[in-house]
């Protein structure tokens, strides 16, 4: 059974070798429907036989797919509101960083935020932002260091 805690996060337990295969085999059947339908309905097979249709909106049977791709690959999902804002403590967490950094991120005013009485809050889209611009200034140094090796002749 899945983790819920009060924030409506949602991590799966891991799956056995059948499992991956059965969400690999849901996740090309609902992409491939979709490619050729706009109108989507999954029916379900119940313990008693029965076959229910459920209508469900393109774009959530969408989401389900790439979710049931996620999962058949083996990678962690972690299902959390967009809306959703973060304690300084837990977008530290997020980014792995620490909290200091955090903060003096928020205070030279690289990373959104809000104040709640005396607490920073920091929304899920702006740490995400900052998550993915933070990893291409990574890359680009990367890209950088190798380039530099290439141009000492330190080639591997």
């Amino acid at each position: 059974m899945p983790t819920v805690d009060r924030l409506h996060e949602v991590t799966p337990p891991p799956l056995t070798d059948a499992e991956l295969e059965m969400a690999r085999v849901a996740q090309r059947c609902i992409m491939e429907a979709l490619d050729h339908s706009r109108a989507a309905a999954i029916t379900l097979t119940t313990d008693k036989g029965e076959h229910p249709s459920v209508q469900v909106p393109p774009a959530a049977l969408k989401l389900i797919g790439q979710l049931l791709g996620a999962m058949s690959e083996g990678r962690p999902i972690t299902l959390i509101p967009a809306k959703r804002e973060f304690t300084t403590v837990e977008a530290a967490h997020f980014l792995n960083v620490s909290r200091p950094f955090v903060i003096k991120e928020i205070e030279a005013g690289r990373l959104p935020h809000r104040m709640v009485g005396t607490h920073r809050r920091i929304g899920f889209d702006d740490l995400v932002a900052y998550a993915k611009k933070m990893r291409e200034k990574q890359i680009s140094a990367l890209e950088r260091m190798a380039d530099n090796a290439r141009e000492l002749g330190l080639d591997y």
